[in-house]
């Protein structure tokens, strides 16, 4: 089942903002409880930050969050005083959670032998010591062949292959962190999907 990371965040709106954020975000949770999903977020009662984030998942989920995409305009006729701010813009964005760190399961792995060529004397081009790993979900492959025998090549190869796995998954997760921060920015005024006055919905 796949869960969805829902980001609400003021972008580069002024502080007061985050006072729709806090709501915007209490509102999204109740509604999604009722739906039968189920939600977690890390906000805290006692803060305002700019942007919050609600982990989803259950039946329904992502139906759910597409009703919440976009820009919600949150209204409070109540603000009083000069220069109180009445209407507050928070961007909703939805998207499916990042994978997780692909660990390295020797199940996964295929091992294959091959002829060592390059240097190494007549023994190494002789035999077949080298190995190759191909970790079977993702295509890498890593080939040894430098060591002295088959099965520490073997051992070589799966290191450089659990290696690559983990260079893999920290590009894919700077990628993820750095659209996360875009998107954290990006707060569309106007137009909004939906609407709240008093806290009920329009």
């Amino acid at each position: 089942m796949t869960t969805l990371i829902i980001t609400i965040t003021a972008g580069r709106g002024p502080a007061e903002c985050r006072e729709a954020v806090h709501r915007v975000c209490l509102e999204l949770l109740r509604e999604a409880e009722e739906a039968g999903l189920s939600p977690a977020s890390d906000i805290d009662p006692r803060e305002r930050p700019a942007s919050v984030v609600v982990a989803l998942g259950g039946d329904g989920a992502e139906a759910f969050a597409a009703s919440w995409q976009g820009t919600v305009l949150w209204c409070d006729p109540g603000q009083r005083g000069a220069g109180a701010r009445r209407n507050w813009y928070v961007a909703v964005h939805a998207a499916p959670a990042g994978p997780s760190a692909p660990s390295l399961v020797e199940r996964d792995v295929r091992f294959e032998t091959m002829r060592a060529g390059g240097p190494g004397g007549q023994h190494q081009n002789t035999t077949d010591s080298a190995v190759r790993a191909v970790h079977v979900p993702t295509g890498l492959v890593a080939i040894a062949r430098d060591g002295r025998s088959q099965h520490a090549n073997r051992r070589l190869a799966q290191e450089r292959l659990a290696a690559l796995l983990a260079a893999l998954d920290e590009r894919t997760r700077a990628a993820a962190l750095r659209q996360d921060w875009l998107r954290r920015l990006t707060v569309e005024r106007g137009n909004p999907t939906r609407t709240y006055r008093d806290g009920i919905r329009q």
